[in-house]
C-alpha cells in the first residue's frame, strides 16, 4: 500500500487505537495512568481533523475516506459513552442512545451510498446540509463531545482534590448532555431526508 496516497485513511484508522489506549488505561486506577488516558484522548480527537487536513491537501477525498472517518468517529464515541457508563460516570442511557443513532444513520448512509452519494452528500434540503454539514454544527459537537470526555477523565482522576473534581465533573456532565443532544438533532435530516432513497429503489 502506497502510504502517501493513503495517509488520511490511515490516521482514521490508528486514531481507533489511540482511543481504544486511552479507555484501557482508565481500568488502570492511578493518576499517572488517568494523566495519559486524557492526552490519548486529545491526541484521538485532534487526528480527526488531521485525516481531513491530508484528504483536503493531497486530495484523498473518496467514499471510502468518507466511510472511515465517518466508522472511526463512531467507534470512539461509542467507547467513550460505553466506558464512561461502565464506571459509572454517566448514565446507561448515553451509550444507548449514541449506538441506536449509529445503526440507523449509518445503514441509512449505507444505502446512499450504493447510489453514489457521500454520506454528507445525500442531504438534499438546506436545512439537513446545515444541521448535519455545516461547519458550525459540526464544530459545536465536536467541541462540545471532546470536551465532556476530557473533562470526565480529569475529574476522575485518583487523588483529585474534590474541589476541583466536583465543578469539573459537573461541567463535564452538562456538556456531555449538550452532545448527545447534537448527536440525535444531527440525526434527524439523515432520517429524514432517507424516503427518497427507498422510493428509488422501487
Amino acid at each position: 500500500m502506497d502510504i502517501k496516497k493513503n495517509s488520511a485513511n490511515i490516521v482514521s484508522i490508528t486514531r481507533i487505537f489511540v482511543a481504544f489506549a486511552s479507555v484501557a488505561l482508565l481500568f488502570v486506577h492511578t493518576k499517572t495512568s488517568y494523566i495519559w488516558a486524557v492526552v490519548l484522548a486529545i491526541i484521538a480527537f485532534s487526528m480527526d481533523a488531521v485525516d481531513g487536513y491530508l484528504a483536503r491537501k493531497y486530495g484523498q477525498a473518496s467514499q471510502l475516506g468518507a466511510v472511515l472517518d465517518i466508522m472511526g468517529d463512531r467507534i470512539i464515541e461509542a467507547i467513550y459513552w460505553i466506558v464512561f457508563a461502565v464506571l459509572g460516570w454517566l448514565p446507561v442511557i448515553f451509550p444507548i442512545i449514541c449506538v441506536t443513532r449509529a445503526f440507523i444513520t449509518d445503514n441509512i448512509r449505507s444505502i446512499a451510498l450504493t447510489k453514489g452519494m457521500t454520506p454528507f452528500g445525500m442531504q438534499t434540503t438546506e436545512w439537513g446540509k446545515y444541521i448535519c454539514a455545516s461547519k458550525f454544527m459540526k464544530t459545536s459537537y465536536a467541541v462540545a463531545k471532546v470536551a465532556a470526555f476530557v473533562l470526565l477523565i480529569v475529574a476522575n482522576i485518583p487523588g483529585l482534590c474534590e474541589c476541583i473534581a466536583t465543578p469539573v465533573s459537573l461541567i463535564a456532565v452538562i456538556l456531555a448532555w449538550i452532545a448527545i443532544i447534537f448527536c440525535v438533532v444531527r440525526a434527524v435530516p439523515v432520517v429524514a431526508e432517507s424516503g427518497k432513497l427507498f422510493n428509488d429503489a422501487k
